[in-house]
Parts: C-alpha cells; sequence; structure tokens
C-alpha cells in the first residue's frame, strides 16, 4: 500500500475548498437576499463557520498556545477580516454579475496578488521570484476573466 504524499492531499484538499468557493457566492447571496444585506449574510455565515472550525478542534484537541499566538506580528490577525471582506463581496457580486464572473475576476485578482507576495516573500512565504512563464500563466488567467465576463 502506498502511501498519499503531502502534496496530493494539498491539492485535494485546496480543490474541494475551491468547489466550496464557488457554491459559498450563491449561497450568500440568497442568504443576504433573505436577511437584508451582504454584510448581514456574512456576519451570520461567519459563526456557523466558526462553529464548525470549534467542533474541528474539539475533535483533534487542538487549543491555542496562549504565548505564541502573543508573539504573533499584528498582521496575523486580519486574516479573518480579508475573509469577512470577500464573503460580503462575494455575496454582494454573485447575484450582479454571475458565479463564474464573479470567481474568475476574483482569481485573476488572487493571482497577481501571490505572485507579488511571492517575489517579496511577504507574510512569510517562500520567496518564488517573478518570472516570464509566471506572468504569462497569470495573464491568460486575466483573459480568461475577460472572455466568462463578455461571454
Amino acid at each position: 500500500m502506498t502511501s498519499i504524499s503531502a502534496a496530493t492531499t494539498a491539492i485535494a484538499l485546496i480543490f474541494g475548498a475551491g468547489t466550496l468557493i464557488a457554491i459559498q457566492g450563491p449561497i450568500n447571496a440568497t442568504l443576504a437576499r433573505g436577511i437584508g444585506s451582504p454584510v448581514n449574510a456574512a456576519l451570520v455565515s461567519f459563526p456557523v463557520g466558526t462553529l464548525a472550525l470549534v467542533a474541528v478542534a474539539l475533535g483533534q484537541r487542538a487549543v491555542p498556545d496562549a504565548t505564541l499566538m502573543r508573539s504573533l506580528p499584528w498582521w496575523a490577525w486580519i486574516g479573518g477580516l480579508c475573509g469577512a471582506v470577500f464573503v460580503a463581496g462575494a455575496a454582494f457580486a454573485a447575484p450582479r454579475i454571475g458565479v463564474a464572473n464573479m470567481l474568475t475576476i476574483s482569481v485573476a485578482s488572487q493571482l497577481l496578488t501571490a505572485i507579488l507576495l511571492d517575489h517579496w516573500g511577504a507574510f512569510g512565504v517562500p520567496v518564488q521570484s517573478i518570472s516570464i512563464t509566471r506572468v504569462a500563466g497569470i495573464l491568460l488567467v486575466i483573459a480568461g476573466a475577460v472572455l466568462v465576463r463578455r461571454g
């Protein structure tokens, strides 16, 4: 029996998570219509996600180390804010421009930001220099976003 590599597991996990991101937009858009706004939808969505994470953490017996938490840089605490902005933005955008448009534009902006973060090694990620191949790949994604938007 062969073991599954960490990279294979990571790819499968993020593929599944990406699928959920596509589903999340229209679900939160429906929630936003029902409760009055995209911000309210995010306000409801995050406690539901928090409860799910609490259940998983308890199942893993994972308790945050307060000493380690105090030693983190200030920006380590704003990941949830980034997620909240995305969730509220997706709930607003999905019913107005469609899920495919919302996601292709989102992916294009994520890749543009990611190539810069990699190049600078920002937030502790490994440095990966900008290359013509990486830029070409991102330009192809942006071209895809334009084509999806026009379609």
